[in-house]
């Protein structure tokens, strides 16, 4: 097996990076913070897993093994593909992830592209157990009020990342409760 790959990026695409690796040019698959911040010229050290299928090996590298670890976590969840690993990966921080996993809220995992309710469910299930809630994680920190999922769901619809129609919501008084003051509210954060 691989278990890291260092190289300089040679090219990046939506999904992957290009990796000059000893005369060779080597795909591997990151999640999208990742790639955000790497360069064509970067040197730059994964740590990897390669998937391997009846005709195709896949890389997929991350930027620490805490990443990488939870990728094989949700590579262990019955339904739970590389790419969905990936996705999850892609679109929520490990804390994050592990917050709403250990509090039990398949609902904040089931706003994540690609992940259903039942599969939200599957993964709080199967993964309890073996994540815990993070030490010094704010209490009920995933917990979100019903205005809260339909301004998260309008933020993601316009294009925001889960992560940030999160932090958007978090940001927002308590004392405001209409859905589309919420929104607006939010949408102003953005702004500044």
């Amino acid at each position: 097996m691989i278990a890291s790959i260092e190289g300089v990026v040679l090219s990046r695409q939506p999904d992957s990076l290009v990796l000059a690796l000893g005369g060779l040019g080597v795909r591997v698959y990151a999640p999208a913070d990742l790639l955000a911040r790497l360069r064509p010229g970067d040197a730059v050290l994964l740590h990897t897993h390669l998937h391997v299928r009846e005709q195709e090996l896949t890389l997929y590298g991350f930027a620490d093994e805490q990443e990488l670890a939870f990728f094989q976590l949700l590579l262990g969840v019955s339904g739970i593909g590389p790419k969905s690993a990936l996705s999850v990966l892609s679109n929520m921080p490990v804390d994050a992830l592990r917050l709403a996993i250990g509090q039990e809220q398949p609902g904040v995992l089931a706003r994540l592209p690609g992940i259903g309710k039942k599969t939200a469910e599957k993964i709080v299930l199967e993964l309890k157990d073996k994540v815990g809630t993070p030490e010094g994680a704010p209490p009920e920190l995933a917990a979100l009020s019903a205005a809260d999922a339909e301004v998260i769901d309008a933020l993601t619809a316009l294009g925001y990342s889960i992560v940030e129609a999160q932090r958007a919501v978090q940001a927002l008084p308590r004392e405001v409760h209409d859905v589309e003051e919420r929104l607006r509210l939010a949408l102003a954060g953005f702004a500044k």
